[in-house]
């Protein structure tokens, strides 16, 4: 396997006390992760790191260098009154070329291909605004597969969205692994999202443990990840993971 990303005893600090302190991840080609923590555990810096938008406090992070890699954020990040149409929100992954003042034939030809692909074809001259959950995540998965990426990067994909958008979500994540491209996803979703996943890293300021999720989601790990006790039930050959036996009612 070739090595992606990898952090090397990495630490994080805003300012305060750190984050993520001393953290090591390989993250290798073909990957499918996703990492699991509560509010505030690094989660999100732990992207951040990975994408490169930021520098660790400590340690290093290594990126293979003709690395392409693409980001879509949380949705709750989207200014959904913005003027702007599904076709307009993929064709800014050039945004570098927007000096132009009309995309190329080439340009808006991959745009069109990959809202179709993603099953938003007829929709290019929608105002965001107009799409439901699900198609505006999709319009920003087409936006981040535009320039054609080995390494996907997602910010809690299937937060605010109903359970079939992200059964829609995994689905289309789970075609795009297996057609070549690394995703990294973060998610509080365990049963929904993270149970489902290849492997699984769990997070609270210190990387707790990673593996698959039967290896990762036991008691243990996860009373040590969310500081509470948690139960793991099997049902129909799946884990679900509730925090009481109230909660899988």
């Amino acid at each position: 396997m070739t090595a992606l990303v990898e952090l090397d005893g990495v630490s994080h600090s805003y300012g305060g006390p750190f984050v993520l302190d001393h953290v090591h991840l390989i993250i290798e080609e073909p990957s499918f992760l996703g990492v699991i923590g509560p509010s505030g555990s690094g989660k999100t810096t732990l992207l951040r790191l990975v994408l490169g938008n930021l520098r660790p406090t400590r340690g290093a992070v290594r990126r293979r260098s003709d690395l392409r890699i693409a980001y879509v954020p949380q949705v709750e990040t989207v200014n959904w009154n913005f003027p702007i149409t599904a076709s307009e929100v993929v064709l800014m992954a050039g945004a570098s070329k927007w000096y132009r003042p009309r995309a190329t034939e080439s340009e808006r030809r991959r745009m069109s291909e990959l809202l179709e692909q993603l099953g938003l074809g007829g929709f290019e001259n929608r105002h965001i605004r107009e799409l439901s959950g699900g198609q505006q995540q999709r319009v920003f998965l087409a936006r981040a597969l535009y320039s054609d990426p080995e390494l996907l990067v997602l910010d809690e994909p299937t937060s605010g969205v109903d359970v079939r958008t992200r059964h829609e979500v995994v689905h289309l994540l789970t075609d795009l692994h297996r057609n070549g491209t690394s995703v990294v996803l973060s998610t509080h979703d365990i049963n929904g999202l993270a149970a489902h996943l290849p492997i699984i890293a769990c997070v609270n300021r210190e990387l707790i443990a990673v593996g698959t999720p039967i290896e990762v989601l036991t008691p243990a790990v996860l009373e040590r990840t969310y500081g509470a006790p948690m139960k793991v039930l099997e049902h129909g050959g799946m884990l679900l993971v509730t925090d009481s036996p109230m909660g899988l009612a």
